[in-house]
């Protein structure tokens, strides 16, 4: 009698465990997002919009194997500019954004997956440009260009500095070299990769303010099944270093 109760324990177990887990909708699909981050994510052919296999970078392939072992279907899409992508995946359910920088600020806006990857940031000035600033509000007397809604600009703008913000990052390039604007606060190594293919190399690093990690962030009405079984995956592929190679492999 006594084993037939365990077994009939056992039983209503697994099936509660499996139903729990067969929650998602046959169908169901994650609409990721993400946009020109090189070498993180980026179009295979530099334009501003790409799907699926038109996209690499360090992030875009964990990403995909992340969704693959987490067997979660999904569509990919890079599009431009970032500010709209943000305000989508805060409105609609089942979006998901990548690169998206982690910080306290954003931390309830979203559900997380990460960290992809790790990044710092740093204030650049012009080849030849001897700038010296020893802290952000040091460096408030200069003309700062910034990457809108980005969370470099956020930490800025949060710290009472009024950056001049452009809807692509690589604007902020030329503008550091027609001295336009006396530094640009980006993202190490985005920066300097985006200088390199605007053929602006010897970019001074003036102030490394703050490290930073990036992350997959989710609508908050995604199912905590969703970023369970993804954080899953994605710790299971660091620890078999599959994301040490893919960086390894860009960088």
């Amino acid at each position: 009698m006594l084993n037939t109760l365990k077994k009939s324990l056992f039983v209503a177990l697994f099936m509660l465990c499996g139903s729990a887990h067969a929650e998602l909708p046959q169908d169901y699909k994650v609409v990721l997002l993400t946009e020109n981050f090189p070498p993180f994510n980026m179009a295979v052919d530099d334009k501003n919009f790409a799907r699926d296999d038109g996209i690499d970078g360090i992030s875009a392939d964990i990403v995909r194997e992340m969704f693959k072992r987490a067997g979660i279907d999904y569509t990919l899409t890079l599009r431009f500019p970032w500010d709209r992508l943000y305000r989508l995946t805060l409105d609609k359910p089942n979006y998901g954004l990548f690169s998206t920088t982690y910080t306290e600020e954003r931390k309830p806006l979203f559900k997380w997956v990460g960290p992809i990857a790790k990044t710092g940031w740093v204030l650049l000035a012009a080849p030849g440009n001897d700038i010296k600033v020893s802290s952000l509000q040091d460096a408030a007397k200069y003309r700062i260009g910034a990457y809108k809604n980005d969370a470099v600009s956020q930490n800025l703008e949060s710290q009472g500095l009024e950056p001049i913000n452009a809807l692509r990052d690589q604007e902020n390039v030329k503008k550091l070299v027609r001295g336009q604007i006396d530094l640009w606060a980006t993202t190490d190594p985005v920066g300097r990769y985006l200088a390199k293919q605007e053929d602006v190399t010897g970019l001074n690093t003036v102030l490394r303010f703050r490290d930073a990690e990036l992350y997959l962030a989710l609508n908050k009405d995604t199912p905590d099944e969703v970023v369970q079984r993804l954080q899953k995956a994605l710790d299971e592929l660091r620890s078999e270093g599959f994301i040490d190679d893919i960086t390894e492999n860009y960088l």
